[in-house]
């Protein structure tokens, strides 16, 4: 690395993490300034709020690296300019392109990052976060206690159930379908139950020894041909199913909550299972995609501020973040065609990067050099 390429590299980070603290920052004042009474009526300890909000830290990064990127490339470039260092590199022979070449690199490794801060790290500080919202704000009724979770298990069983109280692993009027393998319209059992609980190893003596389900104050109704053979129980175990309280946990939770293993092996259990699973395509072929971002606004940024302008660095910042919340807007609305599967997921997902980086290159090769 030359003298040139770490002074760019440093003063591009400078500015990079210095946006980005200053937007993290005005969106944190923003969102405390609309949620705080919320969390005084609710009673919540400063330790909450303080919570809360260190939480929805990394989902505020998550979204505002683009535009910090963005950010750190016009100021640095547009100092260049406007200092004259711009023109004294262009004529000892360093092109537009070399100019490009740190901002790509770094651009390529803040999106690297990126990608496992999003697929790891932001799902399992909402996860924290949607539990304090929960909590205090009631702004979701996925909480500890879920109601009307229907499921399938495997392709003859369905499951139904009234509500789940995750913290007590019980939930109330269960009804459990089992259809002929041969011809899924045939019911062959039925069992309905006031309660179903979940019981560990060490408390499972009583029922058979191991860890699993356990129907409590039921029927069970057998059907063959057109007879019915109907007989009451107390508690009737019934074994793992396919499904554990951590599963339904996972079934409950948004695709903002899981990282990338849990959200493809949901992926998996719902294809499976015969759902329509576009939508969580989407959304997990966009946690890998949306980091990219950052390259596409470093193409845009670093051409434009290269020409120098009697409007300012103001006017050039306030097309660029426009171009880059065109970019986000865009994505959000394809996405759409993918939720509805009138797209491929994979192509949805990368759908703006395609188009903005086109633009992006068109961009770059009309500017001067």
């Amino acid at each position: 690395m030359t003298i040139f390429d770490r002074y760019i590299v440093r003063q591009f980070l400078i500015s990079f993490l210095f946006g980005l603290m200053t937007f993290v920052l005005i969106f944190v004042v923003i969102d405390m300034m609309e949620k705080l009474d919320d969390f005084i009526d609710a009673n919540a300890p400063l330790q909450t709020i303080l919570q809360y909000y260190l939480t929805f830290t990394p989902e505020i990064i998550k979204l505002m690296t683009p535009v910090a990127m963005l950010l750190g490339s016009l100021f640095v470039v547009g100092r260049l300019s406007n200092q004259n260092e711009l023109a004294a590199m262009k004529s000892s022979g360093v092109s537009l392109y070399r100019l490009l070449v740190p901002f790509i690199v770094v651009s390529f490794v803040v999106s690297g990052f990126s990608i496992y801060f999003s697929g790891w790290i932001v799902p399992y500080a909402n996860q924290k976060k949607f539990a304090i919202e929960r909590a205090h704000l009631n702004r979701s009724q996925a909480g500890f206690t879920r109601y009307d979770i229907f499921f399938q298990e495997g392709r003859t069983r369905l499951i139904s159930m009234n509500y789940y109280d995750s913290h007590a692993k019980l939930s109330n009027r269960v009804s459990i379908q089992e259809f002929a393998d041969s011809n899924l319209t045939v019911l062959q059992r039925r069992y309905d139950a006031w309660q179903m609980e979940w019981m560990a190893r060490v408390s499972m003596h009583r029922d058979g020894g191991e860890e699993g389900w356990v129907l409590v104050r039921g029927t069970a109704r057998e059907f063959s041909g057109q007879e019915q053979r109907i007989r009451t129980f107390e508690r009737l175990p019934i074994g793992k199913l396919s499904v554990t309280p951590d599963d339904i946990e996972k079934k409950q939770r948004k695709p903002d909550e899981m990282d990338y293993p849990e959200l493809k092996q949901f992926i998996e259990n719902q294809r499976a299972a015969g759902q329509d699973v576009s939508r969580w395509m989407v959304d997990f072929h966009s946690k890998i995609a949306f980091p990219f971002a950052s390259v596409i606004v470093v193409l845009f940024g670093v051409p434009f501020a290269s020409v120098k302008r009697r409007s300012g660095v103001a006017l050039e910042f306030g097309i660029c973040v426009a171009v880059t919340f065109i970019y986000l807007a865009f994505m959000k609305t394809s996405n759409v065609f993918g939720y509805n599967g009138d797209l491929n997921p994979l192509f949805t997902a990368w759908l703006a990067n395609i188009i903005f980086l086109v633009l992006g290159i068109i961009n770059l090769l009309r500017i001067q050099k």
